[in-house]
């Protein structure tokens, strides 16, 4: 049996939100919000946010949630603050205290941990999030008493910086590849400082190539309505880091049959391109048509289609 269709609403929009969470309200109840509210009944993101942190939360809507896995794995910006001496099991200040202990550590030796992120490679994952074990999430486990067991995940640090530091608490800036816990981060500075430590705030500042500066409010996004479409940015531009090409109507139809385009190496042309490169295909009106990636073909480099974005879903 055939499945059926879910209808898509009339006030369904195709796009971009970039939308400044606020602490506290999880991810998802400010999708919700937006949901429910503003009728977009197809909606996602990419990458969520604990309810403690605020920031950079790009919400996908309609056709844009075909772009999650293109837009969740760029690099993470966040200025947060750790406070030394307490721990907690989620740890964040959220958390229940699990132990507290006397600061000895000066000033010095609490930047020096900080900066010592950037060597980290791998982190442990918190019992308190959404990774799962065996189908189940570790927070789920972590509820109900059970024991859950230890995972570790690799992580990129590429920034970092120390803002200021006023024992026993310190202000940080870092840049990290996506899924990166920053508690954790402070939770294993706290546990080398033999004190622990937890966050206590957390901005995501940009989620890569989006920042702050082009983030809405959610009260403003919720309040507003009738402006809701002017803060969406239209499918064809959400990845503006990506190169953008205008394709003839044949060849265009050819995207459209699944054919892989032969790659152009005259600079300034259209697909050009290397080994790698990815790009987003455009028609002869300018509507979105194809995300694709140069890889071999028969020993020739060629534009493989990632993801098709013509039609109705």
């Amino acid at each position: 049996m055939a499945r059926r269709r879910k209808k898509r609403s009339a006030e369904q929009l195709d796009g971009l939100l970039v939308l400044n969470k606020p602490s506290g309200p999880t991810s998802t109840a400010c999708l919700n919000d937006i949901k429910y509210q503003l009728r977009q009944l197809k909606i996602g993101h990419a990458g969520t946010l604990d309810p403690l942190a605020q920031g950079v939360l790009l919400v996908l809507l309609g056709h844009g949630t075909k772009l999650a896995t293109y837009l969740s794995g760029a690099t993470k910006t966040y200025q947060g603050t750790l406070k030394l001496g307490v721990a907690t099991d989620t740890y964040d200040i959220q958390g229940e205290i699990v132990s507290e202990a006397e600061v000895t550590a000066t000033a010095e030796d609490v930047e020096n941990e900080i900066l010592h992120w950037k060597e980290l490679t791998e982190q442990e994952v918190p019992a308190y999030s959404a990774a799962k074990h065996e189908g189940k999430p570790l927070y789920a486990m972590a509820r109900e008493g059970l024991a859950t067991p230890v995972k570790t995940k690799p992580i990129v640090i590429s920034h970092v910086e120390v803002l200021d530091v006023r024992m026993p608490e310190a202000v940080f800036r870092v840049s990290c590849s996506a899924g990166t816990y920053i508690r954790s981060l402070v939770h294993s500075l706290g546990m080398r400082m033999g004190c622990g430590a937890v966050l206590t705030s957390l901005t995501r500042e940009q989620s890569e190539p989006f920042g702050l500066d082009a983030a809405h409010d959610l009260k403003d996004v919720l309040e507003n309505p009738e402006s809701f479409p002017d803060k969406v940015i239209p499918l064809r531009d959400t990845l503006p880091h990506w190169p953008r090409f205008k394709l003839t109507a044949p060849l265009a139809g050819l995207v459209k049959n699944g054919a892989w385009l032969p790659v152009n190496d005259e600079p300034g042309e259209i697909l050009v391109g290397e080994l790698g490169d990815r790009a987003f295909l455009l028609d002869e009106e300018g509507a979105p048509l194809a995300l694709v990636e140069v890889q071999l073909q028969d020993a020739k480099p060629k534009w493989a289609i990632l993801r098709g974005l013509w039609g109705q879903d």
